[in-house]
């Protein structure tokens, strides 16, 4: 699966890279740090991309601006949300605007462990 990470902590990107590479299944294909790299990304790459990954606060602009452009693209993949800011409300408000799921980046198992289900999911085909 082609991932497409967004998130502004440069550490954080290192580690989710390597959490995808140890997974197996997974590739990174690109990362933006910022909302603007992020849609500039989406735009030149449509259909490129089988997971994107959200941060909500970036280095400039808002992970949510991404989620609508990354719904926007009728041969995208999934798109789930990985923030520290995920309030019950801003849960809702990710998946109003098309985000398959909402994680606390506390809850990293649980992430794993929906990575891990998609990636079959995908693997096993129709």
């Amino acid at each position: 699966m082609r991932v497409f990470l967004v998130e502004d902590i440069q550490r954080m990107r290192g580690l989710l890279t390597d959490l995808f590479a140890s997974m197996g299944g997974f590739r990174v294909v690109a990362a933006a740090s910022t909302e603007a790299e992020a849609n500039l990304w989406l735009e030149e790459h449509k259909g490129g991309w089988d997971l994107a990954i959200v941060d909500l606060v970036l280095d400039q602009g808002a992970g949510m601006n991404v989620i609508r452009r990354c719904k926007g693209d009728p041969n995208g993949g999934a798109i789930a949300v990985f923030s520290s800011y995920a309030t019950p409300g801003v849960r809702q408000h990710c998946i109003d605007l098309g985000a398959d799921e909402v994680f606390d980046k506390s809850e990293t198992e649980r992430f794993i462990a929906w990575c891990g289900d998609l990636s079959a999911r995908e693997n096993s085909g129709p």
